[in-house]
């Protein structure tokens, strides 16, 4: 079995985008991260459903990350 080490965690934000590997039924591929903990609550940016899944499940399941411009721009 394959254990991640502590320092290989996704760095994710508020606001980020998601861009998954699969498509939601809907046909969207896009989710909106709205929290992120050991679960991570995103909203499809299709039909507006919002899923909570595990950390381990999200970060496989990611094709790629899009950071909120808005927000990098005041740090």
């Amino acid at each position: 079995m394959f254990w991640r080490c502590i320092g290989d965690v996704m760095d994710l934000k508020l606001g980020d985008r998601l861009v998954m590997k699969k498509k939601h039924p809907c046909g969207a591929d896009t989710f909106l991260l709205t929290r992120i903990g050991m679960d991570i609550k995103m909203k499809c940016e299709g039909c507006g459903r919002e899923l909570m899944l595990p950390r381990s499940k999200v970060e496989t399941a990611v094709k790629r990350v899009i950071h909120d411009i808005k927000e990098n721009n005041n740090v």
